[in-house]
């Protein structure tokens, strides 16, 4: 079910890898984000949206994962957004989108999966500030929300999965390095931070999220405190929650592309039992370490 996190926007998380689908209350209707996975999934949320009473008016990509580029009918048939880089790359890889969408998950609408054009330079319906970078995956990008204190993450400060290189780019310890100092700027205007899998964070939970990942605290300006009727998940609960449909293959080719032994636990702490904030951290006190094990591993996990 859609879960609103902040006004206008609500998540619906999805038990493959915890995937969340976002969406966004715009000036003429809704922006769907990244929405997923199964062909069921994406019927009950078509019903969830059809509760807020509201139209979608388009839909928007955060990067050119066949995760992040699907859409069904019952969403309409809208214009589909991504950034200028992304929208090339999922023209590019369409194909192999659609094959590896058909080997991961049942009832995806194939012929719909990556129809995204390049975002007009005014952010046309969707809403907020987007901050782009080349981390995880060319055109990766965040949405800032900073008159509702959200940050949409995309594929970046998940409490559950480690970060992922891009094998197609060179330096992407730098590129990540770059966007989480773009992450943590945007974090300051914010109380509630969605990424594209995991559990969403709120109030203090944020500024813990980006000092795991940069080993530093983030300051924020904004004074939290729960939203009435908010019912955004903490963190405690995914450790409570099975690794969902599609985790185990997940977890297993990050074993195998780390040299790590079958059913053994990946570099510093088990992804099953996210800790954001622990002292156990990745080699270099900092998730940082994890994007170095973890070089090409995106290809691995069929995310590239």
């Amino acid at each position: 079910m859609l879960n609103q996190v902040a006004d206008g926007v609500w998540v619906r998380q999805s038990k493959w890898v915890w995937t969340n689908a976002i969406a966004v209350r715009g000036d003429d209707g809704l922006i769907l984000i990244d929405p997923g996975i199964d062909g069921s999934e994406l019927n009950q949320l078509a019903d969830d949206l059809d509760g807020l009473g509201m139209p979608v008016v388009a839909g928007f990509s955060t990067h050119p994962h066949w995760d992040h580029l699907l859409w069904h009918s019952r969403f309409g048939d809208v214009p589909r957004y991504a950034t200028a880089a992304c929208a090339n790359v999922a023209s590019e890889a369409r194909e192999r989108a659609q094959k590896m969408a058909a080997e991961s998950a049942s009832g995806i609408p194939l012929e719909l999966i990556g129809l995204v054009t390049p975002l007009p330079a005014d952010g046309g319906p969707v809403p907020g500030e987007i901050v782009e970078h080349q981390a995880h995956a060319i055109g990766h990008a965040a949405v800032l929300l900073v008159d509702r204190g959200v940050l949409l993450a995309g594929d970046m400060l998940s409490d559950v999965l480690i970060p992922l290189f891009d094998p197609r780019q060179s330096n992407q310890v730098g590129a990540y390095e770059t966007a989480l100092d773009r992450l943590a700027e945007a974090a300051r205007h914010v109380d509630v931070l969605v990424p594209g899998h995991g559990a969403v964070a709120e109030g203090p939970e944020v500024a813990a999220r980006l000092a795991v990942e940069t080993g530093s605290p983030a300051p924020t300006s904004r004074t939290w405190s729960r939203p009435e009727g908010s019912r955004a998940r903490e963190p405690a609960a995914l450790a409570r929650v099975g690794g969902g449909d599609g985790f185990a293959a997940v977890r297993e080719d990050h074993r195998a592309t780390l040299g790590l032994a079958p059913g053994g636990r990946l570099v510093g702490r088990d992804p099953r039992r996210p800790r954001s904030g622990d002292a156990r951290r990745a080699p270099g006190g900092s998730r940082r370490g994890w994007a170095m094990a973890a070089r090409g591993t995106s290809g691995a996990v069929g995310w590239s």
